[in-house]
């Protein structure tokens, strides 16, 4: 599988996947070779699955104000989403349900392998931080968002822009005034970055 619709047909012919392409459903992804930033997020919401476009609902418009980029510039090629799993998962009694726990060790690493100028991954939530940061993590999201520094220049741990975290905002006033701004500037300086593709 060397090339992204290659991988994207295997995804939706994969039998784990078959309730979902029979509904019409295509793996949320957004990926590209001349990608600078990565973001690995849990799994596509209900709205942004409907409209077959990753973020395209209140927690991205969120997630863009943190980052310090347009609607423009997340949707263009150096800026690639990858979810821990590519479909709506459904709905839980709070909340979307986790996305499965075998999706991303099986379609993760093909196509990162397609994806060199990566500068700056940004892990967005709780599943994201634990499939990549491991027993590296603090034991709570909290204080592993408080420790991001920890994990630069690979990657930078983020809490969820859902609207149900923004309870967890107000009570987190740290967030906003030490680390957006870092993030912010860790993302202009990786969109700026020459890369071996530029």
């Amino acid at each position: 599988m060397n090339n992204i619709e290659t991988i994207k047909q295997a995804i939706m012919t994969d039998p784990e996947n078959a309730g979902f392409t029979a509904k019409g459903w295509q793996p949320l992804i957004q990926v590209a070779p001349a990608a600078k930033i990565l973001i690995i997020s849990q799994a596509p919401g209900r709205v942004a699955q409907a409209a077959n476009k990753s973020f395209d609902d209140a927690s991205g418009n969120r997630l863009r104000d943190w980052m310090g980029v347009t609607r423009d510039q997340f949707y263009n090629d150096q800026v690639a989403i990858m979810p821990i799993d590519f479909y709506y998962p459904g709905k839980g009694k709070s909340g979307d349900l986790p996305p499965r726990k075998d999706f991303a060790a099986k379609w993760h690493q093909p196509l990162l392998d397609l994806m060199p100028n990566i500068q700056l991954t940004i892990l967005v939530g709780q599943y994201a931080i634990k499939t990549y940061l491991g027993k590296s993590r603090q034991k709570t999201l909290t204080a592993t968002v408080q420790h991001y520094q920890d994990y630069l220049p690979a990657y930078f741990p983020l809490v969820h822009p859902s609207p149900l975290n923004y309870g967890w905002q107000k009570r987190n006033p740290w967030f906003e005034t030490a680390v957006i701004p870092v993030l912010q500037a860790k993302v202009a300086d990786a969109l700026q970055r020459s890369t071996t593709s530029d």
